[in-house]
């Protein structure tokens, strides 16, 4: 099984939905061309790319000290972020009539990553050529990357829940808006588990004090 959604054929068609947006995730929704395992890996890719930018781009453009840069935690915070963008949308167009799957919302969102990732990594490569006074060229190419990904990102979830495009921008903006729900119902949730604990080790320190 797992064999099958990582075959050749799902990877040359995530890159597909990059020339083909629309087309691409209209099959992903309707005819399960996707693979979420391949949405996970890219977007690992993603931010493998994203933490060697930061520890490698030519001193022209990041003045970012490498030893400071801890890519498990990047990757980590990338991988949660990628969660909360696929848990938000469901929960959001759940209550609007949205067609797409939690399913077609992962892999939307993972294949959409591949032209910031290209982008990016592209990008710190040409930086270590770069003149003084060219740093332009490399923020264009990155600006494209990142602009494009937006711009796949919009497709999808306008494809993969039949929306128009006014409704998808609602959407997205709602999407936003229960990520930080989402976050402060967590930051919340582990606020009183932790004052549990303290109560409790509270009662432990008096009985032990007592006894």
């Amino acid at each position: 099984m797992m064999k099958r959604l990582l075959s050749m054929d799902k990877w040359k068609y995530a890159f597909y939905t990059v020339s083909h947006p629309a087309d691409g995730f209209y099959e992903i929704r309707h005819r399960d061309r996707g693979s979420v395992p391949v949405a996970i890996i890219l977007v690992i890719i993603f931010s493998v790319a994203f933490s060697i930018n930061r520890m490698s781009a030519s001193f022209i453009v990041n003045d970012i000290e490498p030893g400071t840069v801890d890519s498990l935690k990047e990757l980590v915070a990338v991988l949660m972020f990628y969660l909360l963008i696929c848990v938000g949308n469901w929960s959001v167009t759940c209550l609007m009539e949205g067609k797409g799957r939690l399913k077609d919302i992962a892999i939307a969102v993972g294949y959409s990553t591949i032209p910031a990732m290209v982008c990016i990594a592209l990008g710190t490569i040409i930086s270590q050529f770069l003149a003084q006074d060219e740093g332009a060229f490399y923020y264009m190419i990155v600006g494209v990357g990142i602009a494009y990904t937006c711009f796949m990102l919009l497709i999808g979830v306008m494809t993969v829940h039949n929306f128009s495009l006014g409704k998808t921008l609602v959407t997205i903006f709602l999407t936003l808006v229960a990520i930080l729900l989402i976050i402060f119902i967590v930051m919340l949730f582990f606020d009183l588990i932790n004052q549990v604990f303290s109560f409790i080790r509270s009662i432990y320190q008096e009985l032990v004090y007592r006894a």
